[in-house]
């Protein structure tokens, strides 16, 4: 059965394969996108002329940064580190935080007098 492939254009302008699936039959599926028969070893999420991985012209691409962009960030973060340490006005020495007064306790009612059982038992 042949493979056929959706292949999307991404915003850098790289083709790659979203979706992959095989169909019997000589038309091919009618789907939004781009179709491609593609060899047996193709996944998703590869894109045409990756390095890693590479069959029949698909492959991953190449993850991380080379090492002079690595050392141009740092560079990068170590020079804007430096000037907004310069840049920021000393923090005004604050008072501790008032701590709140303890809750006043309050005071017992009296107690009512208990009427008299004479009245009640007469």
């Amino acid at each position: 059965m042949p493979r056929y492939a959706t292949i999307v254009t991404a915003g850098d302008g790289a083709e790659i394969v979203s979706a992959i699936g095989e169909f019997e039959g000589a038309s091919l599926p009618h789907r939004s996108g781009r179709f491609e028969q593609v060899a047996p070893g193709v996944r998703i999420g590869m894109v045409r002329g990756g390095t890693v991985d590479a069959v029949a012209g698909f492959g991953f691409p190449r993850q991380g940064l080379g090492p002079s962009a690595v050392r141009t960030v740092k560079a990068k973060l170590k020079a804007t580190a430096a000037l907004s340490a310069d840049a920021r006005p000393a923090r005004p020495a604050s008072a501790r935080p008032r701590r709140k007064p303890a809750r006043k306790v309050r005071k017992a009612k009296a107690a009512k007098a208990a009427p008299s059982d004479s009245v009640t038992h007469g």
